[in-house]
């Protein structure tokens, strides 16, 4: 007696069989890889990674994240997981300077990072459709960027010359045994030219030479002072108006 023979196929979760059709619907799509990115925004005890949550149908249920030591396979870590919208000043700060206002972003905070040591992160996606796993790996020290400075001013010292003053990133706070130097910029507005000034270790700097009666923009990043990892953002900009001459 004959027999019928059917083929199924897996494939990312969504099950296709002969005789069902070769158009499959976009809701039988398992969740996208998470675009995950990490940052040490406070050497070295600051680390987070974050990824932005998809909208629409193929949105996961929940996350698993993990990380562990590249040369440790044994000892696996959970991440303290952080959903989007969290009212934590520590972390707005932070997730802020690295995303748009749009994104909804899942933070993964890494606790007791060992130094020039290699991690790899774990982060995967579930959802009933099925699931989707990123591993990103990072050592600390490749990945350091500081939030931008805070309590950028600028004020008139004589005719000539401006005083500019700002203060640290709040979320760097082991200033002591890891300082951070800095970089100034500022433009004319109305010019094209950006002026670049620095590294500066200080947190004051007078700037002279500048037009009367004229109106600049000021912005400061931050580093870490060996130049580990890469400036921080450019801080909002201040705008100044220089004195005229009488």
């Amino acid at each position: 007696m004959g027999g019928q023979c059917y083929v199924l196929l897996l494939a990312c979760g969504t099950f296709l069989a002969s005789g069902f059709g070769s158009h499959a619907s976009s809701a039988s799509v398992p969740p996208p890889r998470p675009e995950v990115r990490c940052r040490c925004a406070g050497y070295p005890n600051q680390t987070l990674c974050l990824w932005s949550e998809p909208s629409g149908e193929t949105a996961p249920t929940s996350y698993i994240a993990t990380y562990r030591e590249r040369n440790e396979r044994s000892v696996i870590n959970h991440c303290r997981l952080v959903p989007p919208g969290s009212s934590s000043s520590a972390l707005s700060s932070s997730s802020s300077s690295s995303s748009s206002s749009s994104e909804k972003l899942w933070l993964c905070l890494l606790d007791h990072l060992k130094l020039y040591t290699d991690y790899v992160v774990n982060v995967t996606s579930v959802s009933p459709l099925g699931n989707s796993t990123q591993l990103t790996s990072f050592m600390v020290e490749d990945i350091v960027k500081p939030d931008p400075p805070v309590e950028l001013r600028v004020s008139q010292g004589s005719l000539r010359r401006l005083v500019v003053e700002w203060s640290p990133p709040p979320t760097w706070s082991n200033l002591e045994v890891f300082p951070l130097k800095y970089r100034l910029r500022y433009q004319r507005l109305q010019s094209p030219s950006t002026h670049n000034l620095g590294p500066y270790e200080s947190t004051t700097v007078t700037l002279a030479g500048l037009a009367p009666g004229r109106s600049y923009l000021f912005q400061v990043c931050a580093m870490e002072l060996l130049g580990l990892g890469e400036c921080s953002n450019w801080s909002l900009p201040v705008e100044v108006f220089t004195a005229r001459k009488h």
